[in-house]
């Protein structure tokens, strides 16, 4: 649990605040950083990246309860193109601490500019959501909060507990920012026990000083490592994106850096570029090649690979997480 200092910090941090509908800052109201850039239209995308336009009858179910309970999803604030499918399945990912972002990394559509205050009923209203849609697996992500003093994390923590309070069965997978330069923010996370604490890295080292120029390579990949010294039985996990610019020596030598910190599932997909300011495609990355990419990382020691064009942190999350569990039981039963 949050010692005394940790319940303080959060208490200051947090005030009673009405959070904005996601997608109200567009354009460059939504990307102030971005508009010096220079205009770079994404190429059309192959056959293998078109999804079906959202609809139907649950995925209105699922996009009204978030309205109702005022949370923020990824899914709509990171464009995220599996929407539909998913919401169709009552699958959301909600993301906490707000819908704007400290960050302005040059892959992302979240917003960026002065956060959001928090809202001291967000916990209670995610595992409201949790328990209404009947979830056997729910993903927790949110925005970097470069301006609290421990970058949201015990926000994350009381998140957790709440879910835990009205849904005992469900399991929990959060998928945190970085916490830099925040001391003891990830030991908070941690000592809430998620059965998935995932953090992405999202790209090669090279490429981090324009694509993710907030975060630290090593920083990003010692949290993970962090994690599993913690407590080993919590499942670890990371992905990145492709088409930012890597090579393929470059994808593989990302696998064994996580593999070095034991991570125990990665995940890859296809890079699109939210809008012309973004960072552009460097490539459409094939289908035979995601499946190279995925062969390869189980040949390294991954429990797990979800490796496709369309692949995304929360993607299929809830059948993942069983396959992992199951993955991990083969392992120890040898």
């Amino acid at each position: 649990m949050p010692d005394q200092y940790t319940r303080r910090v959060y208490q200051n941090s947090i005030k009673e605040a009405v959070l904005p509908s996601p997608n109200t800052t567009i354009g460059a109201k939504r990307h102030p950083e971005k508009q010096k850039n220079e205009a770079i239209p994404q190429p059309k995308r192959p056959d293998w990246l078109r999804v079906k336009a959202p609809a139907g009858e649950l995925f209105d179910e699922t996009r009204n309860l978030m309205r109702d309970l005022n949370l923020v999803t990824v899914c709509e604030e990171a464009a995220c193109p599996n929407i539909g499918e998913c919401w169709s399945k009552k699958h959301a990912t909600m993301m906490i601490l707000g819908s704007i972002c400290t960050r302005a990394c040059a892959f992302c559509n979240i917003a960026t500019g002065r956060p959001d205050l928090l809202d001291p009923h967000e916990p209670e209203h995610v595992a409201q959501a949790v328990a209404k849609l009947n979830l056997k697996h729910v993903v927790i992500t949110s925005v970097d909060r470069d301006d609290l003093e421990d970058g949201g994390a015990t926000h994350f923590a009381h998140t957790i507990t709440a879910i835990r309070a009205l849904s005992p069965d469900t399991t929990i997978e959060i998928l945190t920012p970085d916490f830099l330069r925040k001391p003891g923010a990830v030991e908070i996370v941690i000592e809430a026990r998620p059965d998935v604490f995932n953090h992405n890295m999202e790209t090669v080292p090279r490429l981090y000083r324009t694509i993710r120029p907030g975060a630290r390579f090593e920083h990003s990949l010692s949290i993970l490592a962090q994690v599993k010294k913690h407590d080993p039985m919590i499942f670890t996990k990371s992905g990145i994106m492709v088409g930012l610019g890597e090579s393929d020596e470059e994808v593989a030598s990302i696998m064994d850096d996580l593999r070095g910190a034991e991570v125990d599932f990665m995940t890859i997909g296809q890079y699109l570029q939210p809008t012309p300011k973004h960072a552009p495609v460097a490539r459409f990355v094939t289908p035979n090649m995601f499946s190279y990419y995925e062969g390869l990382g189980e040949k390294k020691g991954f429990l797990m690979m979800a490796s496709t064009p369309l692949t995304r942190s929360s993607y299929h999350a809830d059948a993942d997480f069983a396959a992992l569990r199951l993955a991990r039981e083969k392992k120890l039963s040898i």
